[in-house]
């Protein structure tokens, strides 16, 4: 299987990691559920409980994770958590399929 895969590491403000979750997890249902290019999107956190989010998200290719950023649930996720990012760091790759 080949694929483009983005992951996301945010760094959060402490007291937003709650919320921010909550929306981040909303976001991966929506993305999942309502765009057919999007075959993959998990929302994982430390187990040392630090105030970070990193996501594995796995894309048809390029185009389809271009839609994503055009879709209204990934708009209204980005505004309404701007804020409760520090920092964040997104790295695309490409999933490597079996020969």
């Amino acid at each position: 299987m080949a694929g483009y895969v983005i992951t996301v590491d945010f760094h959060l403000k402490p007291e937003s990691s709650d919320k921010f979750l909550s929306l981040v997890r909303e976001n991966a249902a929506l993305s999942l559920a309502n765009e057919t290019g999007c075959r993959r999107f998990d929302v994982c956190v430390p187990l040392d409980g630090s105030h970070s989010v990193f996501l594995y998200e796995i894309y048809d290719d390029e185009a389809a994770f271009k839609t994503h950023l055009q879709m209204p649930h990934y708009k209204s996720f980005a505004a309404a958590t701007a804020a409760m990012v520090q920092d964040r760091k997104i790295v695309p790759l490409e999933l490597v399929g079996e020969e």
